[in-house]
């Protein structure tokens, strides 16, 4: 079992991915929005993939909510995930990709149902059930991606680059969206950004990884006033 004031143990996880090694080691505090920064190919997708389960580590062990997750498939994992594309099914309507969040089958219960339109009320897009998603706008398949996750109800969030295809004003909404989720839910935040701003203004906690590793690991007023890596000062005047 972990410690539960923190939501994410990786303890000494090695893992190699062609020719580049990765070793991750951190305790990611409960409750907190925690932003993973660093360059292009530094390791930010990597390690988020690996909290998922989409990549497996060699080495070491990876708790999520108290629980060995380190040989557990990406379902059976206590996180919902946000990524820059949305991963909505053109094909379906909304009221489905929202659905198949909580049950791939869709054999869901009337309160299933209800807690979809309850999440699209919450998200600003109610009556939009039978929309389908290439009919909605890039921040309108973002909101949708949020009201699955709503439903889902998972202890974890992880969001890689989330926001990154939207232009500055919704970017700015989104990020008040995700804390307003943030502080409905209570669940812990994991979101890979590349904006010093979008840093400074949403996180209680930050992570700097580079060459695969993570180098800097602090509350974030700490991080914020961290002048001995040459590299997170970089990030953060950029």
């Amino acid at each position: 079992m972990g410690d539960p004031q923190f939501a994410i143990e990786v303890h000494d996880v090695g893992l190699q991915l062609g020719t580049q090694d990765f070793h991750f080691d951190c305790r990611l505090p409960a409750g907190a929005v925690i932003a993973v920064t660093g360059a292009s190919g530094a390791g930010k997708s990597t390690f988020l993939n690996l909290l998922a389960g989409f990549d497996t580590a060699a080495q070491g062990r990876v708790l999520i909510a108290g629980k060995d997750v380190t040989d557990e498939y990406p379902a059976r994992r206590p996180v919902s995930l946000i990524f820059q594309d949305n991963n909505l099914f053109a094909h379906l309507d909304i009221f489905t990709n929202i659905g198949l969040g909580i049950e791939p089958a869709m054999k869901l219960s009337t309160a299933d149902r209800r807690s979809i339109t309850s999440s699209l009320e919450k998200v600003g897009l109610a009556g939009f059930e039978r929309r389908m998603p290439g009919t909605l706008s890039g921040g309108e398949r973002q909101r949708v991606a949020f009201a699955r996750a709503l439903v889902r109800n998972r202890p974890v969030l992880l969001l890689d680059e989330p926001f990154a295809a939207l232009d500055p004003g919704l970017r700015s909404g989104m990020a008040a969206l995700l804390l307003d989720m943030h502080r409905e839910t209570g669940n812990t935040v994991v979101v890979v950004s590349h904006d010093p701003d979008e840093v400074k203004r949403i996180a209680d906690f930050g992570l700097f990884i580079e060459d695969g590793r993570i180098v800097v690991a602090a509350p974030i007023d700490e991080f914020l006033g961290h002048e001995d890596h040459a590299g997170l000062t970089q990030f953060l005047h950029s």
